[in-house]
Formats: structure tokens, C-alpha cells, sequence
């Protein structure tokens, strides 16, 4: 077994039992929000999911920068791996937002700074993942993809400040968010933390299995160009 493989099993293990943990406090641990009830508890996975989404997209803009400056198609590799994986985490987000908006808000979906601004993100990430497909030239796919990767994880911290720039129906950010944030009870910090930690390290793992899997694909396609220049010079 190699080095890498270790890690990978590891991760899938650690996130397994971690996300096990995650959901017995969130469902059974956690007491019901005083004001939303057992509706709030959707909360854990929600925001559990924004964290690792947003690591993901910062990693894309730092791993597309590496590859304007220096070519290697490694940090190309590691950049769709990533964005593939953030782009997952906020579809999680962009679903459970509204599952959780219908009945505190009346409305499954409001137009307001935040949840525009995440809209476009994802929009934005959505165009990054496929946009490949449609770039025939090799040598030009991963600079215009690195291009729209710099310019989706600049969109990531004006989404995060959204709620403190503008006024929103979003709610104020649990954790800084001002005087009134914050989580009195122990418990609902544990399965915050258990659900942040545990899709923290799924994103780990996916990231991972998925810069493998896009280097192997590179790989397989440089030796068909190989092969195929070489039966053409035959």
C-alpha cells in the first residue's frame, strides 16, 4: 500500500466516524433552538458545508495562480480537483439554504446580497468544471480555466462579508457576526465543530482522489499523443 493510499483511507475513515459523531449531536444531542426549534438544526450542515466550499475555492485561486507563473500541469490538476469538490459543497449549501429559508421565512428564496452573491459563485465554478469541455486546444484549456479560477475565489470573500456590508435577510454570521453571535450551548458547538471537521476532511479526501484521477487522465492522453505521432511518422 502506498503513502498516498494510507492517507486517503485514513481520511475516509476519520470522516466517516467524525460525521457519524456529527449527526448524533445535531439530531439527538443538540437541544431545539429556542426560537426555530428542530427546524435549526439543518443549521450544522449547512454551515458545515460553507467552510470546506469555500477552503475549496481558495485553493483553486492559489493553485491557478501557481500554474499562470509556472506551467505545471500538476497545479492544474489540483485546481479542477478542487473546484469539482467545492462546487459540490455549495450545491449542498445553495439546497439546504432554501430547505431551511421556506419555513423560517415563508419564501424558499430572496434576492438579497448573500444569497445572490453565492448564486454567482457557484455559477461561476459551474463554468469552471465544464468549461473545459468546450476548449479543444490543449495548451489554451488550463490558462483560460486558471484565468476564471483566480477570478471565482477573488468572488469568495465578498460573499463571506455580504452580511456585514449590506443589510440581508440572511441571518448575521454565528461567528463574528457582532455583540448577539455566537453559540451558548456546548453541545450545539460540538456538533458544529464535528460537522465542520468531518466535511473538512471528506473535502480533504475528494480533493485528493480527484487530483489522482485527473493526473492519471493527463497521463493516458500524453501517451495516445505519443502514440498516435508516432504511427503517423511510421
Amino acid at each position: 500500500m502506498s503513502k498516498k493510499t494510507a492517507i486517503q483511507g485514513f481520511l475516509l475513515g476519520a470522516a466517516f466516524v467524525i460525521l457519524e459523531a456529527a449527526l448524533i449531536w445535531a439530531l439527538g444531542v443538540a437541544p431545539p433552538d429556542k426560537g426555530q426549534g428542530d427546524l435549526q438544526r439543518i443549521f450544522y450542515f449547512h454551515l458545515g458545508s460553507i467552510w470546506p466550499g469555500f477552503l475549496a475555492f481558495f485553493y483553486v485561486l492559489y493553485a491557478s495562480i501557481r500554474y499562470l507563473i509556472s506551467r505545471d500541469i500538476r497545479w492544474d490538476e489540483g485546481a479542477l480537483a478542487s473546484g469539482e469538490v467545492g462546487l459540490a459543497f455549495s450545491t449542498i449549501v445553495l439546497t439546504t439554504g432554501p430547505i431551511w429559508a421556506k419555513p423560517a421565512w415563508g419564501v424558499w428564496w430572496v434576492w438579497d446580497a448573500r444569497l445572490a452573491s453565492m448564486l454567482v459563485l457557484w455559477l461561476i465554478f459551474f463554468g469552471y468544471v465544464n468549461l473545459r469541455e468546450y476548449i479543444d486546444d490543449e495548451s489554451k484549456r488550463p490558462r483560460i480555466s486558471a484565468v476564471l479560477g483566480v477570478i471565482g475565489g477573488c468572488m469568495v470573500p465578498f460573499v463571506y462579508m455580504s452580511t456585514r456590508w449590506f443589510k440581508t435577510q440572511h441571518p448575521e454570521p454565528v461567528i463574528g457576526g457582532g455583540e448577539k453571535s455566537g453559540i451558548d450551548d456546548p453541545n450545539m458547538v460540538m456538533a458544529l465543530v464535528l460537522a465542520l471537521v468531518g466535511f473538512t476532511l471528506l473535502y480533504l479526501l475528494f480533493a485528493s482522489l480527484g487530483r489522482q484521477l485527473h493526473g492519471e487522465r493527463n497521463r493516458l492522453s500524453r501517451l495516445k499523443a505519443r502514440l498516435h505521432a508516432l504511427e503517423e511518422g511510421e
